[in-house]
């Protein structure tokens, strides 16, 4: 979120929870990209803030929230006090969440990750959720790199090597034919709370549907050899894509990410070696 607008976003965090009787003094951002993540005080409350355009995705992790809380799911809880939806406030749209205080900082064994992350898959296999695939998330970030005017500094090899590798991949991906459910979308550590009540997923808007393979991709090396189900071909492919559609976010002229445009670099350095290590098989 622009500078500009942080103030106006906290502003309408504050004012939709006092509308709502809870009691507000004081507001810490603790969060800022695409949306902000303010805590409420002293009613301790997480309150997220997007601009109202991304209404309905924040419309889409409500409803998920609430079906993943039916199932024991590892997932962050929406704020009990209030009714369970996205407030509208001075062009904002904003939701209410429980707050977690996190435990002291300590690496997460694969293991640990996975099984979370397979109890998450789990849930997600009981509730109804109406989402997109992931290969229309993957045609998004190709169109912004078919944008030469939303990603100016791409130059046309790396242009080409995104272009290519999303395609094929896309391609491979599909043809396997592998079962698909309901996935987080984009599991990675940023999206994951370390809490006393062990790690638990936020971030839900991203859900889409595909193999779960997809969703591991995301997650640090090392979690894929601990859940089961993965296989470890579609994994590898799932993987490379994904490296793809992140440097094509990160090359875009819009993109507000701290260190964006030397993250896009090292993207497009790991997607060559990865090309490189795994041969032709992997870009038909």
């Amino acid at each position: 979120m622009k500078a500009s607008e942080v103030p106006r976003a906290v502003a309408a965090a504050m004012s939709t929870a006092s509308t709502l009787d809870l009691s507000v003094a004081d507001a810490v951002v603790l969060h800022d990209s695409n949306r902000l993540a303010v805590r409420l005080l002293p009613c301790d409350v997480l309150a997220r803030v997007a601009h109202v355009a991304h209404q309905a995705g924040a419309e889409v992790e409500v409803e998920v929230a609430r079906q993943l809380a039916q199932t024991a799911s590892p997932v962050a809880e929406l704020e009990p006090r209030v009714e369970p939806r996205v407030y509208v406030r001075d062009g904002f749209a904003v939701t209410l969440w429980a707050h977690y205080e996190g435990v002291p900082s300590r690496d997460v064994a694969p293991a640990e990750y996975a099984q979370a992350l397979e109890r998450l898959h789990a849930g997600m296999r009981q509730i109804d959720v109406t989402a997109p695939r992931f290969t229309d998330r993957v045609k998004e970030a190709q169109r912004l790199v078919g944008n030469r005017a939303q990603t100016p500094e791409l130059s046309g090899a790396e242009r080409e090597l995104l272009t290519t590798t999303m395609r094929n991949l896309r391609c491979a991906i599909d043809d396997r034919g592998a079962d698909e459910q309901l996935l987080h979308g984009e599991p990675h550590p940023g999206n994951v709370l370390s809490t006393k009540n062990g790690l638990l997923f936020v971030d839900l808007e991203t859900c889409c549907r595909g193999p779960v393979e997809f969703d591991i991709a995301h997650a640090p090396a090392g979690v894929g050899e601990h859940y089961p189900a993965a296989t470890h071909d579609l994994l590898r492919e799932c993987r490379i894509l994904k490296l793809a559609m992140i440097a094509a976010w990160r090359w875009d002229r819009d993109d507000q990410l701290p260190n964006g445009r030397q993250l896009g670099r090292e993207g497009l350095s790991q997607i060559r070696a990865a090309l490189d290590r795994y041969g032709t098989d992997t870009h038909r």
